[in-house]
């Protein structure tokens, strides 16, 4: 129920900043884009603070379902935004966005998703942990080659940009929970909170600066950004179907596979100097993804996993 009322939250916040703009562009002369990546480095701290070693051990444990996991993840969704931006014949920078959505690593959701859809939360955790950890190579790379088909991509900025937003503070996360050990409770209480504002904030910002590209696309990349996630969703569990993994294992993947990072997309597109244009597509990827992959968790809860 929680994960619907912040769902809904989302989508109060980006109406309001979708019609009222002025009141999210800046305060005081203090423009407001200048909070997307410290919010997005204290997203990425929290993560950090809920990570260990067994995280990685996965790939020991359970290599095949990592390895198809990963690559599914940084296949499938790259691969059909590019399909998607040049299907409905948007924009040069707002088809980039799209396919930077598709070309980050899978979204913080995707772990609470797993448990309730009754999938391998273990397998989750591993692949959300290591498709992070290869994202500032994995996601210039995808980027220069398909995106750069659209508008110019600095690979090697890139790659130093994503480092400074989440392996640095993901880093220092994981340091702060290995000294703390188990007195970091209080920690764990208040950083998914800040997380979920950060998001939002985040969101609303993009949301304001993008107005006039999202008048000019608006329902078209609505339904480009549904159909590129529920596409990763159907993809990401029917190629694991293909490599015969069991049905927990196909619900993880389809869910790594279609809930993204759309956070690290906002602060690359905010590093880009292009925030109102290619930042929309990840604007608009967060709350949809939400609300889809809260219904899929609530189908597939009813559902048994011995098939």
């Amino acid at each position: 129920m929680r994960n619907y009322i912040y769902t809904l939250c989302l989508i109060a916040a980006v109406s309001i900043a979708y019609f009222f703009p002025e009141y999210f562009i800046e305060i005081n002369g203090f423009q407001l884009k200048e909070l997307i990546i410290p919010l997005l480095q204290i997203i990425m701290f929290g993560m950090g603070t809920t990570m260990s070693y067994d995280d990685f051990l996965g790939v020991i444990k359970m290599p095949k379902a990592v390895i198809i996991g990963l690559i599914c993840q940084f296949t499938i969704m790259p691969i059909l935004g590019f399909a998607i931006a040049n299907m409905f014949d948007f924009p040069p920078e707002i088809a980039a966005g799209i396919i930077l959505v598709g070309s980050s690593p899978s979204g913080l959701a995707s772990n609470v998703i797993s448990y309730i859809s009754k999938a391998n939360v273990a397998l989750s955790i591993t692949i959300t942990s290591i498709a992070t950890i290869l994202a500032p190579l994995l996601t210039p790379f995808l980027m220069k080659l398909l995106g750069g088909q659209f508008i110019d991509i600095a690979f090697w900025p890139m790659v130093i940009d994503i480092c400074k937003m989440i392996i640095v503070p993901i880093a220092i996360g994981f340091l702060i929970n290995k000294i703390l050990k188990d007195r970091n409770g209080w920690l764990q209480k208040i950083l998914p909170l800040i997380s979920m504002g950060g998001i939002t904030i985040i969101i609303i910002i993009i949301t304001a600066a993008g107005q006039k590209s999202l008048q000019t696309v608006g329902l078209a990349l609505v339904f480009a950004t549904v159909l590129h996630n529920v596409g990763g969703f159907m993809l990401g569990y029917w190629g694991a179907r293909l490599f015969k993994l069991p049905e927990q294992d196909c619900r993880t993947v389809a869910i790594e596979v279609g809930l993204q990072n759309a956070g690290l997309a906002s602060g690359l597109a905010k590093a880009m100097g292009k925030l109102a244009t290619v930042g929309v597509a990840p604007a608009l990827f967060g709350p949809i993804m939400n609300i889809t992959g809260s219904l899929l968790a609530s189908y597939w809860s009813r559902k048994s996993v011995d098939r």
